[in-house]
């Protein structure tokens, strides 16, 4: 694999391009899908299924029977693998609880916040070449733990038509049970529109493809919130002559086996070590089992070396990574330095893998340089924050006039009457 040598700033956009597809193919597909199942309901996500999945699905809910039999083909040690991942990740997210914020701004004005759980959230679970049941603990607990009334799952079926043994246990342990055997765009629109089956949200949540980001993106168009843009995953890693070759190989590989758009990039200030993980990724790419998926995303992988740490810190930031590893002899430098990232992985024995499952942290983070902008899923993903205030006569009195000012220089004499009127019936009292 070529190395880029010191890039400048001018060529850094070039070279950091994600391999998406063009927009406008996407989003003509969106729309046409969105448009069938806004009018045709269930059948249309019957369709697009057989079209799309090409399986034939004619109840679309997912059965208890179907829980019960699949809970009975899991392995009693990855059962126990899941409820550990599940305790770790509840831990992290019941830490994220805040308590109200209440404070008197002046004499007789008080002011104070609460948050309040989303009433309806769409969970998506991304299927395809790996159903993704760690996806189902990183969406499901958080939205249990905000006490989100209705909770609505969508995940693509298989081959036979059903659902991964392994998604319907770890949805059932959720205490999931508005499970729905439909994927892709059709699975967005579903849960924009509401169908017969399949209950209309108030904000969907989970990665996905490209399809599904662009359809994601589609359903803000029809008052219905989302949690980010999370398109096809990436990982940056940032490593010097400290760090264990194998280890940062090993990294790169986890991300690119996910799917062929997927995209990992290393960044070094060492050569030599730019050169032993290229070895490295060869050589420990032959005994992996989806080794066709990784070749096509190892075409999007980029080895960059910067001259100094400075240069490497600035160009992450401008990338903005979904997954950052930062395995240096000078970690803290980095840690500080990050501005841009979806979720940080730091020293040798913190592999990206530790955040997908168990570790506790959420996996579902921004991609495609939104982490400039966007956080990755926590439990505030899932909660309102409302304001309240509450104005005494003393207060009113004593703000009134400030807001008469306010109003009058704005030109909104309405405004300023409903203080007035207040202000005049209290002097009267007086």
């Amino acid at each position: 694999m070529a190395i880029i040598k010191n890039p400048k700033p001018i060529e850094w956009d070039a070279i950091l391009r994600r391999p998406t597809q063009n927009s406008d193919v996407l989003n003509e597909i969106v729309n046409d899908v969105f448009e069938a199942v806004q009018i045709q309901g269930d059948n249309a996500l019957k369709q697009y299924t057989k079209t799309f999945d090409n399986v034939d699905i004619d109840d679309l809910k997912v059965s208890k029977l179907e829980i019960e039999a699949a809970e009975k083909v899991i392995s009693p040690e990855l059962k126990k693998a899941i409820i550990k991942a599940k305790s770790n990740i509840e831990t992290f997210h019941k830490a994220q609880k805040t308590s109200r914020v209440d404070v008197q701004t002046q004499i007789g004005v008080r002011c104070w916040q609460e948050k309040r759980p989303i009433e309806s959230v769409g969970l998506y679970i991304p299927g395809g070449t790996a159903p993704l049941f760690s996806t189902v603990l990183m969406l499901a607990i958080p939205a249990q733990i905000a006490e989100c009334s209705s909770i609505v799952l969508c995940t693509p079926p298989n081959a036979s038509g059903g659902v991964a043994n392994e998604v319907l246990f770890t949805a059932a342990l959720c205490g999931i049970e508005k499970i729905y055997k439909v994927g892709g765009i059709q699975a967005i629109a579903g849960m924009t529109f509401g169908t017969d089956t399949i209950p209309k949200v108030n904000k969907l949540f989970g990665p996905g493809n490209q399809y599904v980001t662009a359809a994601k993106q589609a359903a803000t168009k029809f008052g219905i919130a989302i949690d980010m843009p999370a398109g096809p995953s990436e990982l940056l890693v940032m490593a010097d002559a400290s760090a264990t070759p194998s280890f940062v190989a090993s990294d790169l590989l986890s991300q690119a086996e996910h799917g062929i758009d997927s995209q990992v990039v290393l960044v070094s200030t060492d050569l030599d070590l730019l050169e032993a993980v290229s070895f490295e990724v060869q050589k420990q790419k032959q005994s992996l089992s989806r080794k066709a998926i990784i070749k096509k995303a190892l075409e999007n992988m980029k080895l960059i070396h910067c001259s100094n740490k400075e240069t490497a810190a600035d160009l992450i930031n401008f990338y903005g990574p979904e997954h950052y590893i930062i395995s240096t002899s000078d970690n803290a430098f980095y840690i500080n330095k990050v501005k841009n990232a979806g979720s940080v992985f730091i020293g040798d024995y913190t592999p990206e893998s530790a955040g997908d499952y168990a570790s506790g942290t959420n996996h579902t983070l921004p991609t495609n340089g939104y982490a400039k902008a966007y956080s990755g899923v926590n439990l505030d993903s899932y909660m309102k924050s409302i304001t309240f205030q509450e104005i005494t006569k003393e207060g009113l009195l004593n703000l009134g006039p400030t807001i008469e000012l306010m109003a009058e220089a704005e030109g909104l004499s309405a405004h300023k009457n409903a203080v007035s009127i207040r202000l005049k019936t209290l002097k009267n009292e007086s």
